[in-house]
């Protein structure tokens, strides 16, 4: 059952039930079109509800789309193909500018609505909009980079007087399916790269947090782009299987769970697919490190948004003799940790997504307490509220230590030997991002040969992201890379000329 169908007295937040006020009634519940070929569509026979993460009250109604407008949007997506490939760069960068400028106008506005759909309190939202801001600001920039190179091709006396070239030219139409946890710059990392690399689009935002992706595509619906150059269409799970399967489509790009993600590639046929999928992000605490800085730093790492990112630090390694103290002091850190209302100025921690996914983490946190693991602080949970959670002694074999959490739990570990505690990092289905505290260079450089992740942090947490620098992993953490120029050489081929 999803969150906007349970009773809302099941999904209240509030600490004390009784005290939980609805904060929206029917009569001012929004109400959101989906966009189907640039232009909205409101009048659906079905619509989703979308809850107020932390209240628990109806704030919205989204318009879903069917199988068959699905199949249209694609269909109007590989018609637009030639008028964007044929836009010159400046024309593509203007458009990017113009969302650029108007999601800067409605910032404010933004932010609030992620602390709605999201629970994510109202800092960190608006984080994530100044993120977005930065994501569509890059695109405009590589917008007019997309170039290519001269070939020397006379190698060989057989090949003397020829000559090469090389451009990028557009892949066609992309298929993008964006999660919840960043509901905003994720789509966002998805759309302006296609915008800049000439590529029409559809996109099915998470069914838990769709609203930000559809005031993305008010916006542009407000430019100049060709007809059918991109759709933004919430949909049923069954209705989104034309996004996976349907060989019009030159490209899929998944943000999700590793399960969900790979199931997709084996039906995606025979395009080109790209995951970003999850992890269970490990933090090494080497004996030199500052100890303030590196707790104040996992602290945010682990328990930022409630722990709800697939860089949030999820398994912390701390040296021998060091751990007395550093496990005082993030213990503390945590405990200190405010809990509530995410639209409080003052609130770190909000609700999880969902009841069900709070309930599922309380289950292994429990798990792991019985099979002998010692809880720091935290671990009790009312309604989608957990507390920020501390545990030690964790077996590597328990879903709280080998799985992604995916919510507000860390696991605290000691080590001995550096080199162990590479080892222990890689003994992982995962390979996203790892972070390492220590002031050695030849340890620094160590890490970064021998780590199975797609990027190595040094003096940070795994959870440091530039929305410009590749990002991704290997493993069960995914295929491929985000970041604007590295997903746009994915939505981009290569086309040689030879001249003689």
């Amino acid at each position: 059952m999803s969150v906007a169908a349970r009773p809302l007295a099941h999904i209240c937040c509030s600490p004390d039930a009784a005290q939980c006020q609805k904060r929206h009634t029917e009569t001012d519940m929004k109400q959101y079109p989906y966009y189907l070929a640039n232009r909205p569509v409101a009048n659906s026979a079905t619509t989703l509800k979308v809850a107020d993460k932390y209240a628990g009250d109806v704030y919205a109604e989204v318009a879903l789309a069917t199988p068959d407008a699905i199949d249209r949007a694609i269909a109007a997506a590989v018609e637009a193909e030639k008028p964007m490939a044929e836009m010159a760069s400046f024309e593509r960068r203007a458009v990017l500018e113009h969302v650029l400028t108007r999601v800067n106008e409605r910032a404010e506005e933004l932010a609030h609505l992620l602390c709605i759909e999201a629970g994510k309190p109202i800092k960190d939202s608006r984080g994530e909009v100044t993120r977005l801001m930065d994501t569509f600001r890059i695109a405009m920039e590589e917008a007019t980079r997309i170039g290519g190179e001269v070939m020397p091709l006379d190698i060989t006396a057989r090949t003397k007087g020829y000559r090469g070239f090389t451009k990028r030219v557009p892949i066609g139409a992309c298929s993008f399916i964006s999660p919840f946890n960043f509901p905003l710059n994720l789509a966002a990392h998805k759309i302006a790269p296609a915008i800049a690399a000439g590529c029409p689009f559809v996109l099915k935002p998470a069914s838990l947090t769709p609203l930000g992706a559809l005031v993305l595509g008010e916006i542009l619906a407000e430019t100049n782009l060709p007809t059918g150059a991109f759709s933004i269409l919430p949909c049923s799970r069954d209705a989104a299987d034309l996004f996976v399967t349907d060989d019009r489509l030159k490209l899929l790009s998944f943000t999700g769970s590793a399960e969900v993600g790979w199931k997709m590639k084996a039906r995606a046929g025979r395009k080109k697919v790209t995951l970003e999928l999850g992890g269970n992000a490990a933090v090494i605490v080497d004996a030199d490190a500052d100890i303030d800085h590196a707790v104040a730093r996992i602290v945010f790492g682990a328990f930022y948004q409630s722990g709800q990112s697939c860089i949030s630090v999820q398994r912390i390694l701390v040296h021998e003799s060091i751990y007395e103290k550093f496990r005082s002091h993030l213990t503390a850190a945590t405990a200190a940790l405010k809990a509530g209302d995410p639209h409080d100025e003052e609130v770190f921690i909000g609700p999880m997504i969902s009841e069900g996914e709070a309930k599922r983490l309380k289950g292994w946190i429990d798990e792991a307490h019985a099979a002998g693991a010692g809880i720091l602080c935290g671990g009790r949970l009312t309604g989608a509220m957990l507390e920020p959670t501390l545990v030690e002694n964790v077996k590597p074999s328990d879903n709280l230590y080998a799985e992604e959490a995916f919510g507000p739990a860390a696991v605290l570990e000691k080590f001995s030997v550096f080199e162990d505690a590479l080892a222990r990092v890689n003994r992982s289905r995962y390979g996203l991002q790892a972070g390492i505290f220590t002031n050695d260079i030849k340890k620094a450089m160590r890490a970064w040969d021998v780590l199975e992740v797609g990027g190595v942090v040094i003096g940070d947490v795994p959870s440091f992201r530039v929305d410009n620098m590749p990002y991704g992993g290997v493993k069960d953490s995914g295929l491929g890379r985000e970041g604007i120029r590295s997903a746009i050489e994915d939505m981009t081929e290569v086309r040689l000329l030879v001249i003689r």
